[in-house]
């Protein structure tokens, strides 16, 4: 008989469903990301311009967050396994109709839909926050994050290698095969685990929104990490461009070694959720914030051509990485805090706000690249930067209620179960 835990009871994760866990959050999301540095092989083979092909990316995160919104609270209503498996089958099929695409309308329908159903990666984070026993949360949230952010960072070293090797089409067709094995595998090597929410979808969307009104930690974190994501898709969208213009003149192959580099910030994602058990999320938070305003002085630096521009690039691209990483583990790890048994509604809550920030940040690069190239984006990302830092500043100097309404502050000194 196979493993059926109750609602929101914690059983023993083990190490090698708690990494098959993180895989798949990978492979869910990298199909929203292949994209990026094949924006402009795309744009020749399917004659689009390069407003209209980084529309790509616009639509991805787009199609995230209304799958955050309509999707993934189904995650306190229904079998969280079963919800996981189905939409990474869905991923697969939709990653088909992107692959096969011969016009502009179809690659951004079937990129959309991708976008729609890859939240399985976000139905899996709270499930394994559930699963986990309560002293190793963070630390638990902090792996899986990692998966994920591993699976955004190197799907652009993936689909660079791949497309050089059969063009951009086989970066999709050999993505649904291994969302295909991988919903195959969760449906063998995840337990059971029933929900308690008691609500009608219509109630559990309608509770969805609701938590913005009741929970002024959700409200904050969620603005924080949607101007940092916003910061994180400025980059990611821009880049291209630069290193495949004039400045650098790099191949798509090259672009994509891009996301090795930046996958070395993906690591603070752990760290940050242990720091998160000990209390301190919000003081990581504000380190992080100044970090990723200063990453966009030496990404700035970047834009010449040339050995010292490339340095100052790729050590802009490691901190800006590093620093949003950190900023969102600790959002999660406050906002999973606030009320246990809504999960998977706080995490559609926060990561819809979340997303829309990165979807918002996309489009505005898009304008910018056009009027002010890489200069404008670096002013644009670092405009984002400077918003996050002063909200924290603000969150700092707000008085503390003496007693009543959870807030943020209540974090700072509980136990990891309550930290998270």
């Amino acid at each position: 008989m196979e493993p059926d835990h109750g609602p929101e009871q914690p059983g023993r994760l083990g190490r090698g469903t708690l990494l098959l866990m993180s895989a798949a959050t990978g492979l869910a999301v990298a199909g929203n990301y292949f994209a990026q540095p094949l924006l402009d092989v795309i744009g020749h083979d399917l004659r689009l311009s390069a407003a209209t092909a980084a529309l790509v990316v616009t639509v991805a995160q787009t199609g995230y967050g209304l799958g955050l919104l309509l999707l993934v609270p189904l995650g306190d209503m229904v079998e969280r396994r079963r919800l996981a498996v189905v939409l990474c089958a869905a991923t697969a099929v939709f990653l088909t109709v992107t692959a096969s695409a011969p016009n502009a309308a179809l690659l951004l329908t079937g990129t959309a839909l991708t976008g729609l159903t890859s939240v399985a990666a976000q139905v899996v984070m709270p499930y394994a926050a559930t699963l986990a026993a309560p002293a190793e949360r963070g630390r638990t949230v902090g792996t899986v994050m990692t998966g994920l952010l591993l699976g955004i960072l190197l799907a652009r070293t993936a689909a660079g290698l791949l497309a050089e090797l059969g063009g951009w089409r086989t970066v999709y067709w050999v993505n649904a095969a291994l969302m295909l094995l991988m919903a195959v595998l969760l449906r063998l090597r995840l337990p059971a685990l029933r929900t308690s929410a008691g609500l009608r979808y219509p109630a559990l969307l309608r509770s969805t929104l609701a938590l913005f009104g009741q929970e002024p930690v959700l409200r904050r974190r969620a603005v924080l990490g949607a101007v940092s994501f916003a910061g994180f898709s400025v980059l990611w969208t821009a880049v291209a461009f630069l290193m495949s213009g004039p400045a650098y003149g790099w191949q798509e192959s090259a672009i994509g070694l891009l996301g090795l580099v930046g996958a070395a910030g993906s690591l603070s994602a752990s760290a940050a959720g242990r720091l998160a058990d000990r209390g301190l999320a919000h003081r990581v938070t504000g380190v992080a914030a100044v970090l990723l305003l200063g990453s966009w002085g030496l990404l700035a630096l970047g834009g010449g051509g040339g050995a010292w521009s490339l340095a100052a690039l790729l050590a802009g691209v490691v901190v800006l990485d590093l620093a949003a990483q950190a900023v969102h583990v600790s959002n999660q790890n406050l906002v999973y805090g606030v009320r246990p048994e809504a999960r998977n509604r706080l995490n559609s809550a926060y990561m819809t706000s979340y997303f829309a920030g990165g979807a918002v940040g996309s489009a505005l690069t898009s304008a910018v690249w056009g009027a002010g190239g890489w200069p404008g984006v670096c002013v644009l990302g670092a405009a984002l930067a400077a918003v996050g830092v002063t909200l924290w500043v603000l969150d700092r100097l707000r008085p503390v209620p003496p007693a009543g309404g959870r807030t943020e502050h209540d974090h700072r000194s509980e136990p990891a179960p309550a930290a998270l």
